[in-house]
């Protein structure tokens, strides 16, 4: 039996451009890197510019190509700032990765409520400025948009109520927009990885969920941020027909 390598996908992604928010350190600057590894010219967007200057500095000296935005997605200026850079400097945008967010979770009874706004202006709002400025781009070059949600977009707990809205949003949001621009040529994945092992769970503000959060992943072999890349550039990098809409991983260790 042999294999027609004719048919075989091409994996590259040179000439292509991508913007990946929350770039300055996990998932973000993972997929920033593995895009990159594949050739894709990338524009690494966060708000703590010393570690984009470095994660340049890294991808530069692989002999790729790489530049530093700083990005607060909670402000939508800023959001069309960084996409007008990042078409600007690097002469296009064809792939779209809406990493940045926070997780603050807590109960509902007695919260603080600025968690409550940090997380949906980051992790709803901050996804709808981007995309929304980010799309003109994508139509013309018939791109892709990677939404990161969480498997927590599937399920609600208790302690993740807020959280979960917001992942539920972002879904609810990818969803509608798939349907509107499909039949265009651009494409819409979400990802939504289970346990991983960044510090996005050392910033909840409740010490108690923060305690349990890590007792939780302590008990498991988290997911890491590189596995979590993998799959981005599994879906980014499929046939132009062939669209990877929804991407959930979990560690064989989680249960929900």
């Amino acid at each position: 039996m042999t294999t027609d390598t004719s048919r075989a996908p091409d994996r590259s992604l040179r000439g292509k451009v991508a913007l990946v928010t929350g770039a300055s350190s996990g998932i973000g600057a993972a997929i920033a890197r593995a895009l990159a590894s594949r050739g894709a010219a990338v524009a690494v967007a966060a708000r703590r510019r010393p570690l984009l200057d470095r994660l340049v500095a890294e991808i530069e000296a692989g002999g790729e190509t790489a530049v530093a935005i700083e990005l607060d997605v909670t402000d939508e200026t800023a959001c069309r700032n960084a996409v007008e850079q990042c078409a600007q400097r690097l002469g296009a945008l064809d792939i779209l990765v809406n990493n940045a967010g926070v997780m603050l979770l807590g109960p509902i009874e007695d919260a603080n409520t600025e968690d409550w706004r940090r997380m949906i202006d980051t992790d709803v709002l901050g996804v709808m400025y981007m995309t929304h400025t980010a799309l003109p781009h994508l139509l013309r070059a018939r791109g892709t948009v990677v939404q990161l949600s969480s498997v927590d977009g599937r399920a609600a707990g208790a302690l993740t109520g807020v959280y979960n809205a917001a992942k539920w949003a972002v879904n609810a949001f990818s969803e509608s927009l798939r349907q509107e621009v499909t039949t265009r040529g651009v494409r819409v994945v979400v990802i939504e990885p289970g346990a991983t092992a960044t510090d996005l769970a050392s910033h909840i503000t409740h010490a108690p969920t923060r305690e349990a959060v890590a007792e939780f992943a302590a008990a498991l072999r988290p997911l890491t941020p590189d596995d979590v890349a993998a799959a981005t550039l599994y879906a980014v990098t499929q046939p132009p027909h062939v669209a990877v809409n929804e991407v959930l991983l979990r560690s064989v260790d989680q249960q929900r």
